[in-house]
């Protein structure tokens, strides 16, 4: 199926790895430019060739999504908000300090809302443009282990829900897409979620995976190249009239039913 994003501009935040890798490749797969933001490269990243320019930035501080948008250039078709980390709290809520507050703040909210700033006016200007925010589940789905991160992206969700309102008109479109658990470091890695609770709670991290995985229906987590495959739908014209949505993608993890 052909999308028609050939020889579109898209800025993908978190690209190294995880989700935002899979979106850089399927997009670069589209033959859309990707200028793909991150603290530091990957060798994955590295090799998805020319249509892939790599922008080591620090997206947590508050100029570094617009010099990752000002690396693309005047012209941005496409934004990816992935960027985003979900430390597991499990000394509970009196554990989180100030400081992991605003932590959590700044990279999961604050950067995507830097990152749309920068790049609305362009789309504006051109009566065009989609804006793909990574939510999560745990924007409605209160989870203590994930106090703070969870806040952050319900505020996000917020964002995003206002601003599809505000620009909707103006042709930007502005929609986010919730995983549940994915097959990412995130939750799989060292120091991940899994291995945190891990080590909290004595279980082995296979059995923490196992566990969460069985509250889906479906008994697994979401591969990532589900949730770019979701992604690319959002960005291209085949969703032109889609904005201000949400597209869960959990395993039927939040019932529906």
């Amino acid at each position: 199926m052909d999308l028609g994003l050939k020889g579109r501009i898209a800025v993908v935040t978190g690209a190294s790895r995880g989700i935002g890798l899979a979106v850089t490749r399927r997009l670069a797969d589209e033959g859309v430019r990707v200028v793909a933001g991150a603290r530091r490269s990957s060798p994955e990243l590295a090799e998805l060739g020319d249509a892939v320019r790599v922008v080591e930035v620090d997206l947590a501080e508050p100029g570094g999504p617009a010099e990752l948008v000002a690396a693309a250039g005047e012209r941005v078709d496409i934004l990816v908000n992935n960027v985003g980390s979900a430390p597991a709290r499990t000394g509970g809520f009196l554990a989180v300090t100030d400081e992991l507050w605003a932590r959590s703040l700044e990279l999961n909210l604050m950067a995507a809302v830097r990152a749309t700033r920068a790049v609305l006016p362009g789309m504006l200007a051109a009566g065009r443009g989609s804006i793909i925010t990574v939510s999560s589940v745990n924007s409605t789905l209160a989870d203590p282990a994930v106090i703070d991160y969870g806040a952050a992206k319900a505020a996000l969700a917020n964002f995003c829900k206002a601003l599809a309102r505000e620009v909707g008109g103006d042709g930007v479109r502005v929609n986010t897409i919730s995983p549940g658990p994915v097959a990412t470091a995130l939750w799989l890695g060292e120091g991940g979620v899994a291995d945190t609770v891990s080590r909290a709670t004595g279980q082995t991290a296979d059995d923490v995976v196992r566990g969460a995985a069985k509250d889906s229906v479906t008994g697994r987590f979401t591969q990532p190249e589900e949730v770019a495959d979701a992604v690319l739908y959002l960005a291209g014209d085949r969703s032109a009239n889609v904005t201000g949505a949400d597209l869960r993608i959990d395993g039927g993890l939040v019932p529906t039913w």
